[in-house]
C-alpha cells in the first residue's frame, strides 16, 4: 500500500485514529532539548561536575530505563536525580510547539467523525503542560497514557489493553507514531493502517530510515 490509497482508507473506511503526542504532533525539539541540554545543565550545576560528565552519566542512567514506564515518569527522574523535573519543564515551556498542519489535520477528522485518540507515554504531568500550551486537548475523544495502561506502547500488552478500553476494529483503525518500536508493537498486535512520522523534530535535517513503514514528513500529505 502506498499514502495515496491509504489516505483514501483514511477518509473512507477508517474509524478510529490513535495518534502519538511528542515528536508526532508536538515538535521533539522541546524534549530533546530538555533531555539533552538543560537536565545535563542542571545536573552539572548541583553535583559540581562539567557539563560533559553529567551529560554522559545521564545518558548512562537514561538508557537504563528506555522502553520502560520510568522513562517518562518525571517523578520518578524528580527523585532519580534530585531535580525538580516538572519545574525545569515549565521553564521552557514556550519551546512546546505543534508540527504544521496537525491543527488542519486534527480539524479535519473531527468534520469527518472520526474517534481520534491521543495514545501517549508521557507522564501525564507533561499531557497537561503540553495540552495547556497547544491547546490541542480539545480535538481528542480520549486520552490514553501508558501509566493509565500499566505499559509503554512499545509492549503489546500495551494494545491488548487498549482494545477492551476503547473496543476497536483492528481493520479500520490507524496508528501514526515517529518511534518505530511503537509502531512494530501496533502492527505486531495486528492494527491494519500504520504510519511513521518523521521529522520528528524541528531541527531534523532530513527525514532518514523509515524501516519499510509507510512514512509522512508532514500532516499536509494526510489531508483530504
Amino acid at each position: 500500500m502506498d499514502i495515496k490509497r491509504l489516505k483514501k482508507a483514511l477518509w473512507s473506511e477508517i474509524n478510529h485514529v490513535l495518534l502519538d503526542m511528542d515528536g508526532t504532533l508536538l515538535d521533539r525539539y522541546f524534549d530533546d532539548y530538555f533531555w539533552e541540554h538543560l537536565v545535563p545543565e542542571k545536573y552539572a550545576e548541583k553535583n559540581n561536575i562539567t557539563f560533559g560528565r553529567a551529560k554522559e552519566a545521564l545518558l548512562k542512567k537514561y538508557k537504563v530505563h528506555e522502553g520502560t514506564l520510568n522513562w517518562t515518569d518525571i517523578d520518578f527522574w524528580t527523585r532519580e536525580l534530585d531535580l525538580n523535573i516538572p519545574a525545569l519543564k515549565e521553564q521552557i515551556r514556550h519551546l512546546i510547539e505543534v508540527h504544521p498542519h496537525v491543527e488542519d489535520f486534527l480539524r479535519e477528522l473531527k468534520g469527518a467523525d472520526k474517534k481520534v485518540i491521543l495514545v501517549t507515554n508521557a507522564h501525564d504531568k507533561t499531557l497537561k503542560i503540553k495540552l495547556r500550551k497547544t491547546r490541542i486537548g480539545g480535538y481528542f475523544d480520549k486520552v490514553i497514557t501508558s501509566s493509565e495502561v500499566g505499559c509503554p506502547k512499545e509492549d503489546i500488552e500495551f494494545w491488548k489493553r487498549i482494545e477492551k478500553m476503547l473496543r476497536f476494529d483492528r481493520e479500520t483503525t490507524i496508528f501514526i507514531d515517529d518511534v518505530m518500536e511503537n509502531l512494530r508493537a501496533a502492527g505486531e498486535f495486528g492494527i491494519r493502517y500504520i504510519i511513521l512520522k518523521t521529522m520528528a523534530s524541528s531541527k531534523d535535517k532530513e527525514a532518514g530510515d523509515n524501516g519499510n513503514f509507510l512514512a509522512i514528513s508532514d500532516f499536509r500529505e494526510l489531508l483530504p
